[in-house]
């Protein structure tokens, strides 16, 4: 009796079984690296605030939140070696809700009374548009001005997941994705179940995992067995996100570059929709086709029973670089077609070494320090995103009435 023999190498594999040995190598690398970035629990934890960067996310002055500091009951920042002053988002927020003691609304930015619940889906199937990129730091910075967000990657590969602490080979098992509470199946967990800390005070997540890509296989088998109207895969995400309404202020969902059924069920679970444009012919191309086919299938949608209605629909340039005339020019004729022009948002978000340094470790902007980069860079790369961010912000407050 011969045995096969074993190959030494993955060069003797059959190529399917080379693709599986290359990704279980990286992902252990990559877990590796993790480790050795953030022990000793591979846990990231972010960074603290300097007075005048607490100031300006509280909205008070440098001056005033020092006198603050000297009142009683006040929360109290670390004070390094040297007298100088740390706060954390934790005191940051303490110090909202301290100064809105009397009733005052400003410093609190929770929602109340018929505010509804703000799910913003940021979605475009092109490649390379920066739809995670957007996400995460959207997500961070509504945290950071005192939302309660909750995150949920919809995207099978993760990403924006492994940016807020998690990879899913190591991080998420079965059933822990927003699959497990949007599944047709008995064992549907409920939402609660499946939402997760970060390490960013004010921002949950849903994590992802390639499970999501079970709701694609299962949806068809569903349809094609005449489910009733609470089976239908366009009222899931919206059912899931619901249940746990009471406890958000926003939602932000990293939906999958394609137009599957878990993406329609997100568009009709959204209140507000972002998509993210690089400033180039084939990607303002691409775009188009996106937006037609989105269309088509929304109206299908429609016609079976789903009611969408959005607060607010915008296009965000991502990647510009102010010195490429073509990406000018292609961001110009976009805000140069009268019926787009009010739709694209007027801060765009730059492409920067900044972002892209940052992201070597699964980091955003938000949670790197200043010193670690040139000064001009990181300031320039950090304005671009608070400008388009804000902007999207004050998209929020007027759904709700505020502005």
């Amino acid at each position: 009796m011969t045995t096969a023999a074993v190959p030494e190498t993955t060069s003797d594999l059959p190529m399917y079984e080379v693709f599986g040995a290359d990704g279980r190598i990286l992902s252990e690398k990559l877990n590796e690296h993790r480790l050795k970035m953030f022990p000793p629990l591979a846990l990231k934890q972010m960074r603290g605030f300097s007075t005048a960067e607490a100031a300006r996310l509280i909205g008070v002055h440098d001056g005033y939140l020092r006198k603050l500091m000297g009142q009683e009951g006040a929360p109290q920042p670390e004070t390094l070696p040297g007298g100088r002053k740390l706060y954390s988002l934790q005191v940051i927020q303490g110090i909202r809700e301290y100064l809105s003691l009397g009733g005052n609304r400003q410093y609190v930015r929770h929602r109340a009374g018929p505010e509804h619940l703000q799910v913003l889906a940021v979605v475009n199937f092109k490649g390379g548009s920066g739809k995670t990129t957007t996400s995460a730091h959207l997500a961070q910075y509504l945290a950071m001005q005192g939302y309660r967000v909750l995150g949920v990657d919809l995207d099978p590969q993760a990403s924006f997941s492994a940016m807020l602490g998690y990879q899913p080979e190591y991080d998420v098992q079965a059933g822990d994705s927003l699959y497990g509470a949007v599944q047709y199946v008995d064992e549907q967990r409920a939402m609660s179940e499946v939402i997760r800390r970060t390490y960013f005070p004010g921002l949950d997540m849903v994590p992802g995992s390639q499970e999501l890509m079970e709701f694609e296989h299962e949806t068809p088998k569903v349809l094609a067995s005449g489910p009733a109207f609470g089976d239908y895969f366009f009222v899931r995400v919206a059912n899931a996100l619901s249940s746990v309404a009471d406890d958000y202020d926003v939602v932000v969902m990293d939906c999958p570059p394609s137009l599957g059924y878990l993406t329609l069920s997100a568009l009709c679970a959204a209140t507000g929709i972002i998509v993210p444009v690089h400033p180039q012919m084939l990607d303002v191309l691409s775009m188009s086709q996106f937006l037609q086919t989105v269309s088509a299938l929304m109206s299908v949608v429609g016609a079976g029973g789903a009611k969408v209605q959005y607060d607010f629909m915008r296009y965000l340039i991502t990647r510009l670089e102010p010195q490429d005339g073509p990406q000018l020019q292609m961001m110009g004729f976009m805000r140069g077609l009268p019926d787009l022009a009010d739709r694209v948002l007027k801060n765009p978000v730059l492409k920067s070494t900044a972002i892209a340094d940052a992201q070597l470790t699964n980091q955003t902007l938000y949670e790197v320090e200043r010193s670690q980069f040139n000064k001009a860079t990181y300031d320039r790369a950090l304005n671009s995103l608070n400008d388009a961010n804000g902007e999207i912000e004050e998209l929020i407050r007027k759904a709700w009435g505020r502005v």
